[in-house]
């Protein structure tokens, strides 16, 4: 899920974020105050499996299917997993699926994720460059990025994305720090056409 510098794209990256939010918050809160950390990193699996799951041709088809009830959308999301499921994904599965948010759900994952980090002083950074980055390249980044995040281990990824036409697009966390040639050209057009 990469933030494109259009607005429309870049409002419905926004939408999803905010309509994903208070999901991956409850599910975080249901797990409890110090929770243990076999059943983060469960509940953590269950979800991302879950969200790639419903991605699948088949399941797909599922959640389209207008003659299939809640209760039989919710057994069939279970069975996907191929395994038991945490009460307290249950409880976001069923909440979920109860009011039509069941395409938000990799971005619930991903906002999971960030919580569970950020209880261990980690972000996920993803690094979005126009050309291949050298470790090195990747290194320095990350150390400038520090600066902006102190006392947080951040771990990279990097994707290449050459509609960028030069520089990077960052994201950690809701933040968004968009150096690309594209985003410049972007707010170029929008100031002549003002």
């Amino acid at each position: 899920e990469v933030v494109r510098s259009t607005e429309g794209e870049t409002l419905i990256m926004a939408e999803l974020s905010t309509i994903a939010r208070p999901y991956a918050q409850g599910l975080w809160k249901a797990l409890g105050d110090n929770p243990d950390a076999s059943a983060v990193q469960t509940v953590s699996e269950g979800l991302e499996a879950v969200a790639q799951a419903v991605l699948s041709p088949e399941v797909s088809a599922l959640i389209s299917d207008p003659k299939l009830t809640k209760e039989e959308l919710f057994e069939s999301l279970k069975k996907s997993l191929g395994r038991g499921v945490p009460k307290e994904l249950e409880g976001l599965l069923l909440a979920v699926i109860e009011n039509g948010r069941i395409p938000v759900l990799g971005e619930i994952s991903r906002q999971f994720k960030d919580l569970v980090n950020a209880s261990s002083g980690i972000a996920e950074v993803q690094i979005e460059s126009a050309f291949k980055m050298t470790k090195t390249q990747v290194d320095q980044l990350v150390k400038s990025l520090g600066k902006k995040f102190p006392g947080v281990k951040l771990n990279p990824t990097v994707t290449v994305n050459s509609d960028l036409i030069g520089g990077v697009c960052i994201r950690v966390g809701d933040q968004i720090l968009d150096e690309s040639v594209r985003a410049r050209l972007s707010q170029m057009r929008s100031a002549l056409t003002a």
